[in-house]
């Protein structure tokens, strides 16, 4: 047990130094061949090769969706799209992500949107930004649960911004459940916990917005899948 936990961490600390070096390339290499290119912020795929990890999707991206609804692990989440996702995705962050040293760049460089969530004037600026990412043909990119999760079988609330933005500007989501990414690389413990992960795609919608409940609906079908494939990864039967 002693010597899984040690090889965890050896491979964590490699994770790091391995992820800055890659990080650092790919922001130079925005920011030098401005307007950003697609195709530099899918060299993110090379962290997963040289660590030994992967994601296994299930079900397919649709390319009509005008907006991603994801849970939220870490890091990995963002790698992961960020690597593999054919489009150009626009995420939605909080400001303090935007402060974090190289990771900070990596999203002011491809002009993601960030919101400080102490100004009560920052969903108005939300809704106008997103519109603007969504006439540039754009896929906004959302985690409504407002932070990252601890990888656990426990879903986080929803918080309100997600449902404002989408009922706003009657956008097709594609909801995804993230599974076992904090696992691949846990930042706060600097450990790598799992070689394997899943993204689970669902179909892509446009609510029924005159359901009161179909934000909860949402929630709560994300987060009947999320337990579903959790138990089958990590062998619980809860």
């Amino acid at each position: 047990m002693k010597n899984i936990i040690k090889i965890n961490k050896i491979r964590g600390l490699w994770a790091v130094v391995s992820t800055s070096i890659i990080l650092a390339i790919i922001i130079a290499l925005m920011y030098i061949f401005r307007p950003i290119n697609r195709t530099i912020r899918r060299f993110s795929k090379i962290f997963f090769w040289i660590n030994g990890v992967s994601v296994e999707r299930i079900g397919e991206f649709d390319k009509n969706a005008q907006i991603l609804v994801l849970n939220h692990q870490g890091i990995m989440d963002i790698c992961y799209f960020e690597a593999y996702y054919p489009w150009d995705i626009c995420w939605i962050a909080k400001k303090e992500l935007g402060e974090i040293f190289l990771y900070g760049h990596a999203l002011k460089a491809p002009r993601m949107i960030f919101i400080d969530r102490e100004n009560k004037k920052s969903l108005i600026y939300l809704i106008k930004e997103a519109k603007k990412k969504i006439d540039e043909g754009r896929i906004l990119a959302i985690f409504p649960e407002g932070t990252r999760s601890k990888g656990g079988r426990d879903f986080l609330p929803f918080k309100d911004g997600a449902k404002i933005l989408i009922e706003k500007y009657n956008l097709k989501i594609q909801p995804i459940v993230v599974v076992n990414t904090r696992k691949l690389f846990d930042a706060a413990k600097v450990e790598i916990n799992a070689s394997k992960a899943r993204a689970i795609c669902l179909d892509a919608y446009t609510p029924d917005f005159s359901n009161p409940n179909w934000y909860k609906e949402l929630r709560d079908n994300m987060e009947k899948v999320y337990h579903k494939h959790y138990d089958i990864i990590n062998g619980e039967n809860n």
